[in-house]
């Protein structure tokens, strides 16, 4: 078992809080982080049709039996649950911790917000982290290898390929789920609209032009963007909103949270051929840019990531707003002092030191060139 840079966070969460809910994508981790963190919380999955018809029919008596705390996993499927566990958490009888998990988070976040108001802390848990795939010797040596193969913990403890397994996982979830959460009737142009988004990965999301590529309204298109950002598929990278006297463009960009997804999508299945394909330098950004949001995520902090261009060309890929980082990400394993461009007219205009710059590459050399930190794609993590 992978352990995960989350479960600190758990625990100090569990020390103020008497509910903790979990989110994240499907195959994420969740359920095996939950349960290792708290091995003495008894289980019950309310994907599992009997419990969830006791849970539905006689939700107070169900809780009662566990006033010093259970694991409700999968609990999208019963939401109806929360006002009754809002009633057991404010009773002085219950002394317990709840860890509530779901994977859907645009079912599970209303009921939770809306019954459990100050009693709940949010933590949303995405596939892993570099860091953690490092830490137990997993990390592939190439960044190719890793973009074609992913994060989701199944693929690091199963004996399957990745294209079998992101196959399947687009089938049973992607298609199935999300679907009928949308109520897409056409299989197929939900299908083209998922692979188009892949095919924008890295680029200023354009709503109008992607209804129109996939035979659909511009208002659909929103609404499909927004229910796959909410189930942890892809997420919008928005401009940044400090204005350094230069008009800033306003279009959030579109990334996967997960490159393998995004390679099965573009139908790319051998390395040398991601090595060659036209999107190598977006999904490589992706891959790293999602590998700073699961750093935030793990640690309980909400992400402040923007990217910052304006309408003369200057351009940063990632600004941590947090910490004031600037990150430049290049793909190429050769560097070159003309990827600084965009770091030091950032400098310029935001008035930061160099030393809050870096230039992460697909290289293996760590230095710095003007004051900026040169940084192996491997090795962010590392200055954190």
């Amino acid at each position: 078992m992978i352990p995960r840079e989350a479960e600190s966070t758990l625990h100090r969460l569990a020390k103020g809080f008497p509910v903790l809910y979990i989110t994240g994508p499907r195959q994420s981790g969740k359920t095996t982080l939950v349960r290792k963190a708290f091995p003495n919380l008894p289980y019950l999955s309310l994907e599992d049709p009997d419990i969830a018809r006791i849970a539905k029919e006689d939700p107070r008596g169900l809780l009662q039996n566990y006033e010093h705390g259970v694991i409700l996993d999968e609990a999208q499927y019963v939401p109806s649950i929360f006002p009754y566990l809002k009633t057991l958490v404010d009773s002085e009888k219950s002394t317990g911790l709840f860890a509530v998990t779901g994977s859907q988070q645009f079912d599970l976040l209303a009921g939770v917000t809306e019954s459990l108001a100050g009693r709940a802390a949010f933590l949303t848990l995405l596939p892993f982290s570099t860091t953690e795939l490092m830490a137990v010797e997993k990390l592939p040596s190439s960044y190719l290898d890793l973009c074609r193969k992913g994060f989701y913990p199944p693929l690091f403890d199963r004996d399957v390929s990745p294209r079998d397994w992101y196959t399947n996982y687009s089938t049973s979830y992607v298609e199935r789920d999300l679907r009928q959460i949308l109520n897409v009737r056409d299989l197929s142009q939900f299908q083209l609209f998922l692979k188009m988004c892949a095919a924008r990965i890295g680029q200023l999301l354009n709503l109008s032009a992607l209804a129109t590529d996939c035979g659909i309204t511009h208002n659909t298109a929103k609404a499909w963007i927004s229910v796959l950002e909410s189930a942890g598929i892809i997420f919008l990278l928005r401009p940044y909103y400090k204005n350094y006297g230069k008009r800033l463009v306003k279009t959030p960009k579109l990334y996967f949270v997960d490159p393998g997804l995004a390679t099965r999508l573009l139908g790319i299945n051998e390395t040398q051929s991601l090595f060659l394909h036209p999107l190598r330098g977006s999904i490589f950004e992706s891959l790293v840019i999602s590998d700073i949001l699961k750093s935030k995520l793990n640690q309980g902090i909400d992400p402040q990531l923007y990217f910052w261009r304006d309408n003369l060309g200057h351009e940063v890929d990632l600004i941590d707003d947090e910490t004031q980082r600037a990150y430049e990400i290049k793909s190429s394993g050769t560097f070159s002092t003309d990827y600084l461009s965009g770091l030091e007219d950032w400098q310029r205009f935001s008035g930061q030191t160099s030393d809050s710059c870096f230039l992460i590459y697909s290289g293996e050399t760590a230095t710095s060139y003007k004051g900026i930190h040169i940084v192996p794609w491997n090795g962010i993590r590392k200055r954190d």
